[in-house]
């Protein structure tokens, strides 16, 4: 999935994308698309490990940059974000998050997001579901 016109929008203010550290990168697949974060003092907790509330943040950003990739001139917000945490992350490593498209209906989309560390174990699943907006002209 391109995503390079949604990535100009998202990187040109500050927003929680990139108050957290957020990086979109485009896919070869039309169905996916990704994001990458480090784990810094941005994003973890007192302990020094990623907060699970980072984690569901870059999920639900990195699947509204999808669907707003597929629907040009349209707002998509997330309306349900819902996900377990299965293993801690300590700072100093990098998490991706891999979110594919399962459904995409006119007004609703939902996605399955995995967050891995550096080594491809599984940290967070997350299933987002976004709402789409039609702009009106």
């Amino acid at each position: 999935m391109n995503i390079e016109v949604v990535k100009i929008i998202v990187e040109g203010s500050m927003n929680l994308s990139t108050a957290l550290g957020m990086e979109f990168l485009s896919t070869p697949e039309d169905d996916t698309c990704m994001a990458r974060m480090q784990v810094d003092e941005r994003n973890r907790q007192p302990f020094g490990f990623l907060s699970g509330g980072a984690s569901l943040a870059l999920a639900e950003n990195v699947a509204g940059v999808g669907s707003s990739a597929l629907c040009p001139g349209c707002a998509c917000v997330g309306i349900e974000v819902s996900g377990s945490h299965v293993k801690a992350v300590a700072e100093g490593d990098t998490v991706t998050a891999y979110a594919r498209l399962l459904h995409r209906g006119t007004t609703l989309h939902v996605w399955n997001v995995d967050i891995k560390d550096t080594t491809g174990d599984l940290i967070s699943n997350v299933r987002v579901t976004n709402y789409i907006i039609k702009q009106k002209k």
